[in-house]
């Protein structure tokens, strides 16, 4: 008979404790520790667990046999998806998407099934949160059939395990892991015991088998993924896909990639019937730009490998508060402070006495040092009520002393400005070195941030 013992578990952080805690001492959550019973696993149930679906057990082997040949990826047909993912879809890869409750997770996902089915590719559709009916209307709507697409709604993992044995797909969907069951877990569903324990089952079957498997993870209010942090380092990729419930466009963005490089970014505007690729993001954040409006400044960012232009907007009023506020959307509210702190000390800008409101247009979020000089610009010309040049744009990151520094990849920013027709573009001088700007745009070295404000805003 195997053991039960009884533990308590913090769902925050799955820090497991013999006796109950009122503060969690691992994340310092208060009332998080839940009673849970676990069994003891004996040398069989252990055995099992290691044995794969085709019931060979994996053998150590020496580091000069293993072949080392690169697998090929899998393309699907969302060139936006390939390109965060690093190229493709590795096969028996474990890919975890989080994001918040009707975003789009589960769209993209049967969009992405279905175009793999129509490439020959057999997919096992699991879902524990709907029936099959209601993934069927979903479908006709999406427009997505095939031979190949198979929905199956369970979430016994012993019953999951065993239809993939028998149907031998290459691809697998989770949607969603916290509805998940594993039946030699005694805790209730979607605690973190169960969120582990099926994380790690899922796993196995990727690895053992060339499997790839998609898992959907819900969020919690502060927008990190449910569940342990030990969840996010189990799987080979994590993806968050974010937006505005009241805007149509969303972003998929890569905060974990073995396979690739992180931080790219991927932008979809969702219609009636599904996701589509927006080909050009810029243009889309640039849109509706005033000519005339102060407190707006242009930046290149790097999202990746991609350069993106946004426009970063400033209003900056005298305060009727005995402290001045500082409120950002999409940027950092202290790397705001720090600027507007280097403006006042460096720029003779009296701003100890002014609130001031940011945000990065069109709902991105931009966290690189290059937009320093564009958040400084744009605060100076809302505080002198002086526009700048609508043609123009900014890229440097700002030191302490008042210094601008040289930033990463330049010219691929500056060819990104002057494809979408700007004529000036301000950048640190040491970025000048070692390489010849292209026709058509004014590429504009400045030293310190006075000399930028005084070109900028003449």
């Amino acid at each position: 008979m195997a053991k039960v013992r009884t533990q308590y578990v913090c769902q925050n952080c799955g820090y497991n404790s013999p006796r109950y805690l009122g503060r969690c001492p691992n994340c310092g959550e208060w009332n998080t520790f839940v009673e849970e019973q676990v069994q003891s696993s004996t040398g069989a149930a252990t055995k099992a667990k290691t044995t794969t679906l085709t019931g060979l057990v994996s053998k150590p082997q020496k580091i000069s046999e293993i072949n080392s040949h690169e697998t090929p990826r899998v393309k699907t047909r969302l060139n936006e998806l390939n390109r965060v993912l690093g190229g493709g879809i590795v096969p028996g890869s474990l890919i975890l998407i989080g994001g918040d409750p009707g975003i789009g997770k589960s769209t993209l996902l049967l969009q992405v099934s279905g175009q793999l089915s129509d490439d020959h590719h057999r997919v096992l559709y699991v879902s524990g949160e709907e029936s099959g009916t209601q993934i069927k209307m979903r479908a006709e709507r999406l427009h997505v059939a095939g031979d190949n697409f198979y929905v199956y709604p369970e979430t016994n993992m012993d019953s999951i395990r065993d239809t993939i044995r028998d149907l031998k797909p290459e691809f697998v969907v989770i949607d969603s892991v916290q509805t998940m069951q594993a039946t030699d877990v005694s805790s209730a569903i979607g605690s973190v015991s169960q969120i582990r324990e099926v994380t790690a089952q899922l796993m196995q079957i990727a690895k053992s088998n060339n499997i790839t498997i998609f898992v959907v993870g819900h969020v919690t209010k502060g927008g990190a993924l449910a569940g342990p942090k030990i969840l996010e380092h189990m799987v080979d990729t994590v993806l968050y896909f974010e937006g505005d419930l009241h805007h149509t466009y969303r972003i998929l963005r890569s905060v974990k990639n073995r396979f690739g490089s992180t931080n790219e970014l991927g932008i979809f505007e969702m219609h009636t019937n599904g996701l589509t690729e927006v080909k050009n993001p810029s243009e889309i954040f640039l849109e509706e730009r005033l000519r005339d409006a102060t407190g707006s400044a242009v930046v290149v960012s790097l999202e990746g490998t991609r350069p993106i232009l946004v426009e970063i907007q400033a209003l900056v009023t005298p305060t009727v508060y005995g402290n001045a506020q500082r409120t950002a959307t999409g940027l950092s509210r202290n790397r705001v402070s720090l600027i507007m702190a280097v403006l006042e000390k460096r720029a003779n800008l009296m701003l100890q006495n002014q609130d001031a409101y940011l945000k990065a247009a069109g709902g991105v979020k931009l966290d690189e040092p290059a937009i320093d000089l564009a958040i400084a610009v744009a605060i100076a010309s809302s505080y002198r009520d002086k526009g700048t040049r609508p043609s123009d744009a900014f890229v440097g990151e700002v030191g302490l002393t008042g210094e601008i520094r040289r930033v990463n990849r330049i010219e691929q920013r500056v060819a990104e400005a002057q494809k979408l027709g700007f004529q000036r573009i301000f950048v640190p001088k040491n970025n000048l070195k070692g390489w010849n700007p292209p026709t058509g745009i004014e590429v504009i070295g400045v030293a310190t941030l006075r000399e930028a404000l005084r070109l900028a805003l003449a």
